[in-house]
């Protein structure tokens, strides 16, 4: 199985780990307790020994920007113009799309298996495209949302969850009927803070929406709010096996969604962590995204 790790440099130095039956009230925090002492590591997806990295090859595309990689470990990169690359799990090129009118890729996700969804934030707009990155659709969102969209994922039944910062609500799109199908506002749960969200991600029947100043906020696949883990400063996540996954002081976090354990590892001795941008890992592969180029080592 594979699954997308995009994550900032700017996260917690030290992550809490919430209690396994918290559930935060609105514009609260979960309750946390002492993260446990030996750290158990997720069969599903064992992290590489700090010894295990090895450099498979390094691509040269400086100011990559969104990036991801599907169930197959392909991998989906947006250049600095914009356009579109997919490459094969060793970095050999294989489409490239170029869109007809610039844009900026704010989101790229290729997790579904029918289509892959491309976000320009600027123009508003979402693209769907097939595994051949040929376009299948595409939505402006201005025509059908009375705000802006900050980030926005794809649900695996092909509906589209939005974040309307204008109006703060969490909203789910049909793009086939081309209709808002529900809508759960966010105010209550906001309260007085000053939210800056940043990445949007459903996961296991869960919905995922990053707040950097307060935490990740957990709602249900229909909307329904659960709960907030209190893992602020944080630009992205992502998930690997059963675990939720970011980059913090030059590790990679691993933060497991059930047994509420956490576990860290060490980046590659010969990679500067201070240039990753975004960590993709597959099966096999993990794909550091850096100012200049994607360094692929296989784990």
């Amino acid at each position: 199985m594979v699954v997308i790790l995009a994550l900032p440099l700017g996260a917690l130095a030290q992550a809490t780990v919430p209690s396994a039956a918290s559930v935060a009230p609105a514009a609260g925090v979960a309750p946390v307790e002492a993260a446990p002492g030996p750290k158990t590591l997720n069969p599903n997806a064992p992290a590489p020994a700090p010894s295990a990295w090895t450099l498979v090859k390094s691509l040269t595309l400086p100011q990559a920007s969104a990036a991801s990689v599907d169930r197959r470990g392909t991998l989906y990169l947006a250049d600095k113009d914009n356009n579109l690359r997919q490459l094969t799990t060793a970095g050999q090129p294989l489409n490239t799309y170029s869109p007809a009118q610039p844009g900026h890729v704010a989101v790229l996700e290729a997790w579904n298996q029918n289509s892959v969804l491309v976000f320009y934030d600027d123009r508003q707009q979402v693209l769907l495209l097939d595994r051949f990155l040929a376009p299948l659709s595409e939505i402006r969102l201005a025509d059908y949302v009375d705000g802006t969209v900050r980030t926005a994922t794809l649900a695996p039944d092909g509906l589209l969850w939005l974040l309307d910062e204008s109006n703060l609500v969490l909203r789910e799109f049909d793009p086939q009927a081309l209709r808002l199908v529900q809508n759960t506002p966010l105010d209550l749960l906001i309260g007085r803070s000053r939210p800056d969200f940043r990445f949007l991600r459903q996961y296991q029947n869960n919905i995922y929406l990053v707040d950097r100043t307060s935490g990740i906020f957990v709602f249900d696949n229909l909307g329904n709010y659960r709960k907030k883990l209190p893992f602020t400063g944080l630009d992205f996540i992502t998930f690997r096996g059963d675990e939720i996954a970011y980059l913090s002081g030059g590790q990679l976090h691993f933060f497991h969604l059930y047994n509420l354990t956490e576990r860290t590892q060490p980046l590659p001795a010969d990679l500067d962590a201070t240039t990753v941008r975004q960590v993709l890992l597959s099966d096999q592969y993990a794909y550091f995204v850096t100012t200049k180029g994607v360094q692929i080592y296989q784990l």
